[in-house]
């Protein structure tokens, strides 16, 4: 199964970005085996509809669930619909974002969490 954490860098050990839509990249991140590839986040700094592109381009990952800080209304929507699962999270970085999600730690996001951007 694979998971998609919002990060600020390119490594396990780089920093979470707090914000899904608008974060810098996407580690995606192989359960089973411990590979992992980092996805650049191209729309983040777009006027409109970076949480939409964003959750388009972690369904595309094949990914089964998002850790992140904070996640979007319409993020929010995209990801549900196509099944993928969310769960916020503090932790400082990618790494233990990862941990915690393996040892059941998280809580799945029931809804958005923030207001989206043009709100």
């Amino acid at each position: 199964m694979k998971i998609v954490v919002t990060t600020t860098g390119k490594s396990l050990d780089a920093p979470l970005d707090p914000r899904f839509g608008r974060a810098s990249g996407f580690l995606v991140y192989d359960l089973e085996n411990g590979g992992f590839e980092v996805i650049d986040n191209r729309n983040a700094n777009a006027a409109h509809g970076a949480g939409i592109q964003a959750a388009e381009n972690v369904v595309r990952s094949g990914a089964q669930a998002v850790v992140t800080g904070h996640c979007g209304p319409k993020a929010f929507q995209v990801l549900r619909a196509a099944g993928v699962s969310v769960f916020n999270t503090d932790a400082a970085t990618v790494a233990d974002a990862i941990a915690l999600y393996r040892e059941g730690k998280l809580s799945r996001a029931l809804s958005a969490d923030t207001r989206g951007h043009g709100a």
